[in-house]
């Protein structure tokens, strides 16, 4: 009898060799490393947005409510005239959305369609390019994590990148980049005919956007998308997204949106958020005041090597040996995000999430106590 064939043989090579994307456990611990809000809902709202949501009719499939979901936000954030608006589960599932769209095959030279990011950044821009057959090309900021003009410039001529993702401010260093680099880089983009996405996620906590230049002018970023998601708004256990950009190019990329792709939990919970705006502005708000305070702090702690300029709900922290300052932390019941190994330029760096006065003096001390 000859051996059964191996099944997992037919999973694609490179799959196989990955490694899953994994959330630390959290179970007992402050969490400060994923940047996420640490203000609930009040108790009156709570109570309104579980009659609303206990009332859908979950056995129907999303209907004319997502309508009105992006109606709702294109209110919200001004949308410029000429452009359009879709929805996805959270910002990764544009991400992946733009990409798919983007996936033609290696031309003739053999070469396949390049996916262009400054490095570090987010890790889900060089995964979803992997996933869909297309290359990752990796620029690296400076050592001070500006965007670096001359290098991106040089990379973008030379590689001609269907997709340059440019994050607006950038994870994991919070920093928002000088607009007049930003907007050379986004007409390199054009000039080599690529599609430019500039990704908001941390929007609530920066000093600007750049829906303003979209507005300012249409015909120099014809080639934008922009991604924000709710997440950072305050809804990261909702999981919506939303991409903004002309009506033509949103078009294409919603041809290869999945049918259905936002429940009816999630685009309820989202219209609910939306009309309750000020509770969530006033939370990032205090947000952004804890963030000075904390900036601070570390700053005036010993030990502390270095501590970057924060525009995002997390700050930058280099300290003496980021991995034991993490394992003692956590010992101490507080988790961060020690991102020392994701790239050579982020050695002994922890990020350190913005949380509420109370979360943030039990982050210090569990700090001061780890370096």
């Amino acid at each position: 009898m000859t051996a059964p064939l191996n099944p997992l043989n037919r999973i694609r090579p490179d799959v196989r060799a990955m490694h899953a994307y994994t959330v630390q456990s959290a179970d007992g611990l402050l969490k400060m490393d994923a940047m996420e809000n640490p203000f609930g809902l009040p108790p009156h709202l709570q109570a309104a947005l579980g009659q609303r949501l206990g009332a859908l009719e979950l056995n129907r499939y999303p209907g004319p409510r997502n309508d009105d979901l992006r109606a709702a936000l294109a209110q919200y954030v001004g949308l410029p005239e000429g452009c359009a608006l879709i929805l996805g589960n959270g910002s990764d599932e544009l991400i992946s959305l733009v990409t798919l769209a983007c996936a033609l095959p290696p031309g003739a030279d053999g070469q396949r369609p390049v996916v262009l990011a400054p490095v570090p950044g987010f890790v889900m821009y060089a995964m979803s390019a992997q996933l869909q057959g297309l290359d990752f090309v990796g620029v690296p900021l400076t050592p001070d994590f500006a965007l670096d003009e001359a290098a991106m410039l040089a990379a973008i001529a030379q590689h001609r990148p269907a997709i340059t993702y440019i994050a607006y401010p950038n994870n994991p260093t919070a920093t928002l980049w000088d607009a007049a680099v930003v907007q050379r880089t986004v007409d390199a983009v054009a000039a080599v005919g690529g599609i430019a996405v500039m990704d908001e996620a941390y929007q609530p906590f920066a000093s600007r956007t750049w829906l303003d230049a979209m507005r300012a002018e249409p015909a120099r970023n014809s080639h934008v998308l922009l991604m924000r998601t709710l997440s950072k708004f305050g809804l990261a256990g909702v999981r919506l997204g939303y991409l903004i950009g002309p009506a033509a190019l949103v078009g294409e990329i919603d041809k290869v949106r999945p049918p259905y792709n936002v429940s009816v939990l999630n685009c309820e919970a989202a219209l609910f958020a939306l009309e309750h705006a000020d509770v969530f502005a006033a939370q990032a708000a205090e947000l952004r005041v804890q963030r000075t305070r904390l900036i601070a702090a570390l700053r005036a702690m010993p030990g502390v090597e270095h501590v970057w300029d924060s525009e995002a709900n997390m700050v930058l922290v280099r300290v003496p040996d980021a991995a034991r300052a993490f394992a003692g932390m956590r010992e101490r019941k507080v988790l961060v995000k020690n991102v020392s190994t994701m790239h050579p330029l982020l050695a002994r760096c922890l990020r350190l999430t913005v949380g509420s006065d109370s979360e943030n003096a039990r982050m210090l001390d569990a700090l001061q106590a780890s370096i």
